[in-house]
């Protein structure tokens, strides 16, 4: 049940008389922001007035004239210039809620025509341990998945793994002249993610060597420009405003420079990793010459690489297990691999790719670089094994429509992609691109250890579960008789702390980047969900106190009654759960769903505050305010599930 898409529908007939495209207007009937206007607003007026070139208020009575909304509210009522205030009756909200009464799903029926949409989420590069970078993308497409399944839609989950890529020619390399057989015999993943970062920094190293002398001219160049503008402006205005724009660029260079200079002095001044680079010169060739091999079948390296998978996809899924996501899908790039030719001589045929110094290039119009889906060493690309995934996902899947999960540095990449399908000629498949921000530090860069390393995923669980652990403690330990033995603790201890980590990501805009903070992830008041699962904890408890079994309420058919203003906003918020599911599902922004359940939970605590259910002052009304309470635990229990969070009866 969506209240808001049932006004919409009572002021469509009203509205198609005065214009025939109505849907832009309808999207302007919202909630109140306040409940002294009302529960719903219209604002469509004052944009009509300038369509109609009519007063905005006369048009908000010619719309009330003809709107039939009697049984659902009370009469509309006209604010400022046009604003249409609306007030469902009590009586009608009073149904309603009665009509949910012992419903997880709160009356949201599932969606009428479902599409079958895939998610691309997580996919990490399997030969390196999951770090903090990962945890957005895992738990905004989990997140999303859910949702959409819960609307009733046919999801594939699909961890589109990066298991075939360059990272693979660098550890290979690695393998062969660095490898610790000890270490890969204790721990083969830890190794090869050693070899791995060890390779890429060397490789790095070698790339800045011979690039810093021009990072330096660069750097002198901007200061003898900033020196001669300086000059300029004394006596000139306009060469004066062009200054600022010179020193921003005179401190990018410097910032360059100083990057190049760390790179190198991190392996000059450590003898070890400068006798490795001068030993295996040229290093990123090399690395580029396995990968090459190994997507060309040289049968040793494809014999290292299916050595090295297994435990890789292992230490994967330990994390997946432990987050509760799974995935239905997990076709990593190489499983893409023998398709790649096919995608090439297709698009060379249809005379989309062409040759470009040596390499296979789609050229898309208004972008300055191209889309190369063949490297001049006949290695293929990111590029042609998202356009295969494309071709399975519809011609195999029968998909309507992909989602890629994905962070927005990657965003010129997707459009660059959409805009090849769409040369491509493939129109029956919708492909979007949901990005999102970088999990930051308190120091507002990403965020990492105090040495500098990126944080690993798994060692972030460890500590949000031991710093939850604490909280259940002390919050157990308060008690007159505690109510966990060890076991029950550690695995609230769980719950709370991989929802904090959860509900602290998700709900923050997706857009937005955000610092990571360990008080607030884990408060039990505010917008956590550590006060949400406290929340679900207590309204329990209060049926633990009054002994009353949850499920003996739906038997009764008891009606609820909303005798105060704080029983009514609490069954208005309830009743909008749907309208909520639905706006995340709008633009797959599951923060929508935390800002309703964060809002539900601050009504529940004014319900619970001035409306006694223990002392209620007749049974009929404690029984209601009891069915108030148990919907509540089904929102909160169901919202998050949403979310891919847990709760806990006991805390």
């Amino acid at each position: 049940m969506n209240l808001l898409t049932l006004i919409r529908e009572r002021f469509a007939a009203p509205l198609a008389s005065l214009v025939p495209d109505v849907a832009p207007l309808l999207d302007m009937i919202r909630p109140a922001q306040d409940s002294k206007f009302g529960d719903f607003q219209a604002n469509f007026a004052m944009p009509l007035s300038k369509q109609l070139k009519r007063p905005p208020r006369e048009i908000a009575e010619d719309v009330i004239r003809r709107l039939e909304i009697s049984d659902l509210c009370e009469p509309p009522e006209i604010a400022g210039p046009g604003f249409i205030n609306l007030r469902l009756k009590t009586d009608y909200l009073a149904g309603l809620i009665s009509g949910i009464a012992g419903d997880d799903r709160l009356g949201f029926r599932a969606i009428a025509h479902p599409r079958h949409v895939v998610v691309d989420f997580s996919s990490p590069n399997v030969a390196k341990p999951m770090h903090v970078g990962h945890l957005r993308s895992t738990v905004i497409g989990d997140a999303i998945v859910r949702t959409l399944r819960f609307a009733g839609h046919q999801v594939t989950s699909d961890n589109h793994i990066g298991d075939w890529g360059t990272q693979f020619g660098m550890i290979i390399f690695g393998y062969r002249h660095f490898r610790d057989d000890e270490a890969f015999r204790r721990d083969a993943v830890g190794e090869l993610a050693r070899l791995y970062k060890l390779v890429n920094q060397l490789s790095e190293y070698q790339t800045t060597v011979a690039k810093l002398p021009a990072i330096e001219q660069a750097v002198i160049n901007k200061k003898q420009e900033l020196a001669a503008q300086e000059v300029v402006a004394a006596t000139d205005a306009k060469a004066a405003k062009q200054l600022g724009a010179l020193k921003k660029q005179l401190a990018a260079a410097e910032e360059a420079l100083d990057s190049a200079r760390k790179t190198v002095d991190g392996v000059q001044q450590n003898a070890d990793l400068l006798a490795d680079s001068n030993a295996h010169p040229d290093m990123s060739r090399k690395a580029r010459d396995e990968t090459a091999k190994l997507h060309g079948g040289d049968p040793e390296n494809n014999r290292l690489w299916h050595e090295f998978l297994p435990a890789c996809l292992a230490a994967l899924n330990r994390i997946y297990e432990r987050l509760d996501i799974h995935f239905d899908l997990t076709l990593g790039e190489s499983y893409y691999n023998p398709m790649l030719p096919g995608v090439v001589e297709e698009l060379s045929g249809r005379n989309l790719a062409r040759s470009s110094e040596g390499a296979m290039c789609v050229f898309i119009e208004g972008n300055a670089a191209p889309f190369i889906v063949q490297k001049t060493d006949g290695a293929y690309t990111y590029a042609t094994t998202d356009l295969a995934t494309i071709q399975y996902r519809r011609e195999t899947l029968k998909a309507n429509e992909v989602l890629y999960v994905v962070d927005n540095r990657q965003s010129e990449h997707f459009q660059q992609l959409f805009a090849t399908v769409a040369l491509w000629g493939i129109q029956d498949l919708k492909l979007r691109h949901v990005a999102f921000g970088t999990v930051m530090g308190r120091d507002g860069k990403p965020y990492k250890t105090r040495s500098g390393d990126t944080v690993g995923l798994e060692s972030l669980l460890d500590e949000a579960i031991t710093r939850a652990r604490k909280i259940v403690d002390e919050n157990d330990d308060r008690r007159e008789s505690p109510m966990l033995n060890d076991e029950q603790r550690a695995a609230v201890a769980e719950i709370v702390g991989l929802g904090g980590i959860k509900y602290a990501d998700l709900h923050h805009n997706r857009d937005s980047d955000y610092i990571f903070d360990w008080d607030k992830m884990l408060a039990t008041t505010g917008d956590t969900a550590a006060y949400m699962q406290y929340a679900y904890a207590r309204i329990c408890g209060i049926f633990r106190k009054l002994n009353v079994d949850r499920a003996s309420l739906a038997d009764r058919q008891a009606a609820v009654l909303l005798t105060g203003p704080e029983e009514r906003q609490l069954a208005l918020q309830l009743l909008m759960f749907g309208y909520a599911v639905e706006s995340v599902l709008t633009e797959y922004r599951p923060h929508l769903l935390t800002t309703w359940l964060y809002e539900t939970a601050d009504a529940f605590s004014r319900f619970y505050d001035r409306c006694s259910v223990q002392d209620a002052e007749t049974d009929e009304l404690r029984i209601s305010r009891l069915v108030l309470c148990d919907l509540m635990a089904r929102a909160i229990k169901t919202g998050l599930s949403l979310l891919g969070i847990q709760v806990a009866e006991v805390m």
